[in-house]
Formats: C-alpha cells, structure tokens, sequence
C-alpha cells in the first residue's frame, strides 16, 4: 500500500470536488489544504501545509485504490489496552473534566425551563442522585431570564452543581444565559447557519469563505463573554442536524460532523478560548464511534487536547436505551476516550444516573488497571468506515444427515444456553427460543435463536428430551455440547465445544469423522497455541474469555484474535461468547454485552453473540441478544425507535406516546420510526428513520416521511393513528400476528 509523509500540522481540507471522494460513504479524516491544479491535460493533487511543523504524520489511501489520503496513526492512546486519552482539563463551575480527573457523568432536565420552581426541585432531584452536571434547555428570552432565578434559588438552597444551557438557533439567548450558567453547549448546525433544508447547496470557495467569516462574526461575542465570566463551552455537532452548507460539502456524515465541529472550535482558539469540549452524537451506534473516532484522529493530527463528552442521542427508553448507550459509550471508554457521559433514555431525567454510573464505573476500572493484552501489531481492522468481516457461514456436506447451513445467520447470530430442566416442557422451550408453533412443532421465524448451547446432555434412556433435541435440530438449530458429555452421552448431529487443550492433545479424534467441531479460545493465547486452528476444519470459534479476568480486557483479547485469523486468512465465524456471574444486576448486563461484544461488532468483528447468566430471565437474555444485534446495525428483527429523551422544549408528554406507538408498531422489523418532541432534533435525526413523529406545536403533531414533512398540524389525539396510516400508505405495514 503506498503512504506518504507530510507534516502534521495542517489547517484543513478547503476544496469542494466530488471527484476527491467526499460520498456520503467516504468518511476520513481530514488531514491537509489540497489544492487541485492543472498541469497540461492532468489534474494533480498538491499538498500545501499552511502551518509547518516538526512532527510528520505518515499517510495512506483511505482505502484500497483510494486516491484519497488519511492519516496512518491512532485514534487512541493504545491498540492493545485500555489508556486515557491525555486531555487539559476544562472546568465546568466547581467540576473539572479531563483525563485527569473521574469520568463526570450528568442529564438533561425535562421541565419547561419558565417554570422555576418545577426546574429547580428537578435540578435538585438529579443532583441528590449524584450527577455532576445538569443541562436545561433554553430557547428563548423568557427562559434565559428564568435561569438567573433558578441559580440563585438552588445557591440559596445550597446545591452548587453546575448549568450547562443547551442553546439552539439563538446567539442573542447565548450571550444572556452566559451571564449565569456555568457552561453553553453550542450545536455548530444550527447555531449561525440556518435551518437545514436538505439542499445540495452549490458554494464557490469565496461563497464558503463568506459563510465561514459569518459564523465568526455570531459566534464571536459569545466566545468573548465566556472568557470574560470564566465559563465553559461544549461544541455538541449532532448527526441529525448538520447544516446544508456542510452536507453539501461532506454529506450527512461523521466526516461533515467533525468539520462542523471544528470550524467553531478554529474561531474559539484563534480568540485564545480553550475552556471547551467536543462532542459528536447520532442516534447511530455505528456512526458515534466513527464520528468520535475521526474527531480524535484529526486532535491528534493537530496536536489538540480537548477533553470528550460522549453520548448516543435519542436512545430510546428500557434496556434499548441502554443497549444503544453502552454499544456507543462503552465501545470509546474501551479505547480510553470520554471525560464525561450522559445516556439519553425516554425517561425521567433522575433515570439516566444510574445507568450513566454504570458506565463511568466500567470505563474507569478499565483504564485504572490498564486493561488489555500483549503488544500486537493491527494491520486489518477499519476503525473509521464500517466494513464486516463475514465469517464464512455453515456450508452442507456430502453424508450429513440433517442441514447445518441454519445454525448461523447472515446478519448476526443468536446462541442461547439451554438447561436439562427446560428440556422437560419443550413446547415452553420452543416459545422462550422464539421458535413458531405448528400443532406442537418447532418452525424457525425472524427472531428464532440460531443455535443452542447445552453443557449437559439428557441421558440415553431420557427418550422425550431427546426427541425435544431432535425436532430442534431438524429444523436447522445447532445443538453445541462439550466433548466431555458427547463422549460419554452421544447425541446424533451434534456439533462438539473443544478448547485448544483438547485441540492440541487429539482427544477430540475420539468422536466420529465427520462432527461438526465449535472452538472456545481466549484470544490472548499465544500464536504458537493457535497454530493448531490452520489444521482443523471449525464451524465456528466461541470468543470466551472469563469475567473475572482483571487485567486482561475482552474487547483487547479478540481484536488480537481477529488479527491472528485475518492475517492467516482464517474465516471461521466468530461468537462472542459472555458468562456473567450470578446475580449480576440487569443493567450491569446489558451494558457489560453492549461495552464488550458491541465494541466488536460496531467496528465489524463477529457473526454473533452467546449470553450467559444463570439467574437470569431467558427471555431477557434472548432479547438483550437481539438488541445487541440491532444495536450495531447487524440482525434487523423489530421495529428501530429513534426516541428523543425530551427536555424542556418537547411539546407532549414523550414518555407516554411514545409507550402508545411502541405498542401499536412493534412488529415491524425493518421499520424505522422516530419520535421528536420539538423540532430541534426533528428533521435532522429523520437521517436515521423511514418514518417521523415530531411535535410541530402544542398540541399538535408533524409527520415525516425520511425527512420530508407530509403533514402538518395534525390533532394529537388522532396522530397516532395518521402515523399508522402513513406506514400503510408507504407499503410498509404488516398486520400483527394473530396469537396462537
């Protein structure tokens, strides 16, 4: 592959050519001024460092044949282990942020921020919660009048934690608020650039030029007065409401996100204000990271170190919410990025800490004890664009008896574990494992797990859990049992868990020709003890590195697997294989699979997921399984919600309707349905949803088809309906299956 080397430091990719790649799928980092120059009848890309400096930053196509070049250096302080990303520190009020510091966790209030007192009893709940920081939305005059009240009342009743003012579309409500809250968060689409209509808009370099000294011009003052009152400043660009001018230039992508971003943030250090943070957000999993990541590759580049706020917006309520927080959250505090966090769920503001501790917590020990492995080399993984490895899926083999080519899926597998009690009730087994029923037969349907993990074996003479075993298997689900229980207790067509001890001694060669194998390895063997998986023929690897391991980090541990297979051209399937202890909490759960097998399969490694808690639920392990899988944009199997957390600006009661439309459009897998109360993340996260809900008015309600609004004003009490209406008049309504 051929790499250049330029200077480091750079003031920014300037040309506008589609011919360079700016696609709505090409997301890089932006890494100099390329100006393109005609010599002769060729066109020629010229490298113009404006800002010369000593480090070199070595390049590479941003993809094979690319002509596009990125940085060939890290996102991160450490491939191998989990190590804080040095930042300054930025203080918010009495809080500092930064590496050096605790990962500072905080929410949004829900009030309408005229109400005082209401505001100020919620800011008080949130705070005796253990919250660092609290948001309130302002919008308007009124409001930022309102906020000097609710300082003084909570000074006065000793509650000292900071107020951050969420400003959107208002520069003038900016400069007031900034008067008495100790930080402003900016939204770089919205805060000088108009509303975004979603035009491809057509600049010349001096049109951009003009747009740039523009937002400069607004945003200028408002940086001035930070300074002046010792405030901070949290530059929040949001995927769904990026500006026309830079959609046009970079597309609705984490590329245009870190633009946005940094063309405030170019202003705030040219006025020598440096008390900032930078956040990325999209309802998107895979697109945070991606966004998070090439922000940090470009900070790196410039030699910035701005401390992180991380979050994935409009998550949803439950454990989706939660799912979506820990897969995009968890997956950056693995890789040592975030200095404050806030998980954004369709409940009661008070809600949101406990989950957003979780998550502090888990980051924090991993960067405490320096989770990771041995120093590898990593040639292969993609961390800027998603790109799958598919592992290479079950293929039929002359002689077998049944079809094994069901026990995986393309999308994104589910195993679940099976106990020798729940082989006693099979039609109960069939239901828990989502299987349809036919007069008592098992039928695999959508969301049906893929296979089964059953660490003991019924006995020979146990005819029904037998038979229970075979009908399972006879419609394509995988039986997976040790090598202990199959030798001693054999079951026709099972497939056989070896570890690489069992491997390496031959003791699997007991079983006959022909058994399907699956392998359990830890991914910090060394190369020499997983030589051996070149010489056998795996239907899959289970990923299973055990809980309790401190030191060594999950996450770490597969990617090195990943490496060893790739560069060995290996492409078994891949299962990331999850034993939680008994009596973890729920939560602990759901966000320890979305931190350490969503981590995974956002940047593309893994076919699946096998969860293990032996207290817990089957059906919620089931669904937490499913999630995960949709979570990363893998297995779509219900209807995707993009649900904004509401705040003060939401003009109807989010948590309910949203409750109303979750119950009548829950069926619809492949449906994408987003529900907004107010306008400000409305069209924008359309970018992520087939279908809009979206407050317009007290009242009254907005629908949207993508981001085009349909109809307008429609009473609340029939809008639910009018949505339901509109998905059938797109043709993409089912009616719900009838019940057995």
């Amino acid at each position: 592959m051929a790499t250049g080397a330029v200077p480091a430091s750079f003031s920014g990719l300037k040309i506008r050519d589609p011919s360079i790649g700016f696609a709505k799928s090409m997301d890089f980092v932006r890494v100099s001024d390329f100006q393109r120059i005609k010599s002769r009848r060729t066109k020629v890309l010229v490298i113009r460092n404006s800002n010369p400096g000593s480090e070199i930053a070595e390049l590479q196509p941003a993809s094979e044949g690319s002509p596009l070049l990125v940085p060939r250096q890290k996102y991160c302080e450490s491939i191998h282990k989990t190590v804080r990303r040095k930042t300054r520190t930025v203080m918010v009020g009495n809080v500092a942020l930064g590496s050096e510091h605790p990962i500072r966790i905080q929410t949004m209030t829900t009030t309408d921020t005229k109400d005082v007192a209401g505001t100020v009893e919620q800011v008080m709940k949130i705070a005796d919660k253990g919250a660092d920081i609290v948001r309130i939305t302002v919008q308007g005059k009124r409001e930022a009048d309102a906020c000097f009240e609710i300082k003084n009342t909570l000074v006065q009743k000793n509650y000292n934690i900071p107020l951050v003012a969420d400003i959107h579309f208002a520069p003038s409500v900016a400069l007031r608020v900034a008067e008495c809250f100790d930080k402003i968060r900016v939204n770089p689409g919205n805060f000088a650039d108009r509303r975004a209509q979603f035009e491809q808009l057509e600049y010349t370099e001096d049109d951009y030029q003009k747009e740039l000294e523009h937002i400069e011009q607004v945003f200028t003052p408002l940086v001035e007065k930070c300074k002046k009152y010792g405030r901070a400043m949290r530059i929040g660009t949001n995927h769904g409401s990026l500006s026309d001018r830079i959609m046009s230039y970079y597309g609705d992508s984490p590329r245009g996100m870190v633009e946005s971003a940094f063309e405030f943030a170019r202003i705030c250090r040219k006025l020598d204000f440096h008390n900032f943070v930078f956040s990325m957000k999209a309802s998107n999993p895979v697109i945070m990271v991606q966004a998070y990541r090439l922000l940090v590759a470009e900070m790196y580049v410039q030699g910035w170190d701005y401390p992180l706020h991380l979050g994935v917006t409009e998550a949803g309520e439950g454990e989706d919410g939660r799912m979506k927080s820990a897969i995009g959250i968890g997956t950056l505090l693995q890789d040592g990025l975030g200095d404050t966090i806030r998980v954004s769920l369709t409940e009661p503001p008070e809600e949101e800490i406990d989950p957003c501790r979780r998550l502090a917590n888990l980051g924090m020990k991993a960067s405490d004890l320096q989770q990771g492995v041995a120093p590898f080399e990593e040639k292969h993984r993609r961390y800027f664009d998603f790109q799958r490895r598919s592992g290479q899926l079950p293929m039929q083999k002359e002689g077998e008896e049944v079809d094994f080519r069901g026990v995986l899926h393309r999308d994104g597998s589910v195993l679940m574990p099976v106990s020798l009690d729940q082989l006693k009730t099979p039609e109960l087994l069939y239901r828990s494992l989502a299987a349809k029923l036919v007069v008592g037969m098992p039928f695999k349907d959508l969301a049906t797990v893929d296979s089964i993990l059953l660490r003991e074996l019924p006995p020979a003479d146990d005819a029904d859990s037998r038979l229970a075993l075979k009908r399972l298997i006879d419609i394509s689900m995988g039986v997976v049992t040790p090598l202990s229980e199959q030798l001693t207790k054999p079951l026709p067509n099972a497939m056989v868990l070896v570890n690489l001890k069992e491997l390496s001694t031959g003791a699997y060669k007991l079983l006959p020709e022909g058994t399907r194998l699956v392998v359990s390895v830890r991914g910090d063997e060394s190369y020499e003890e997983l030589e051996i998986l070149k010489d056998i023929d795996a239907t899959m690897l289970l990923h299973d590195l055990p809980y309790t391991e401190d030191k060594i980090s999950r996450v770490h541990a597969a990617r090195r697997l990943f490496e060893y297979l790739e560069e060995n051209a290996l492409n078994f399937p891949v299962i990331h294989h999850i034993q939680f202890p008994s009596g973890i909490h729920r939560d602990d759960l759901v966000i320890g699979a979305g931190t350490n097998a969503g981590a995974l399969l956002v940047d593309g490694l893994g076919d699946g997921v096998l969860l293990e808690a032996p207290d817990q639920d089957f059906d919620f392990l089931r669904n937490t399984s499913f999630n995960l899988l949709q979570g990363c944009r893998m297995r779509n199997t219900k209807t995707e919600y993009v649900s904004c957390p509401s705040c003060g600006r939401t003009l109807f009661d989010l948590q309910e309707i949203s409750a109303q439309i979750r119950e009548k459009t829950a069926h619809l897998p492949g449906v994408s349905i987003a529900i907004m109360g107010c306008i400000v993340n409305g069209p924008g996260e359309m970018a992520d949803a087939d279908f809009g809900y979206v407050g317009g008015a007290p009242g009254k309600i907005d629908l949207y088809v993508g981001k085009t609004v349909v109809k307008r004003g429609i009473e609340m009490e029939h809008a639910t309906d009018a949505l339901i209406q509109l998905i059938k008049d797109n043709g993409r309504w089912v009616d719900p299956p009838a019940e057995e």
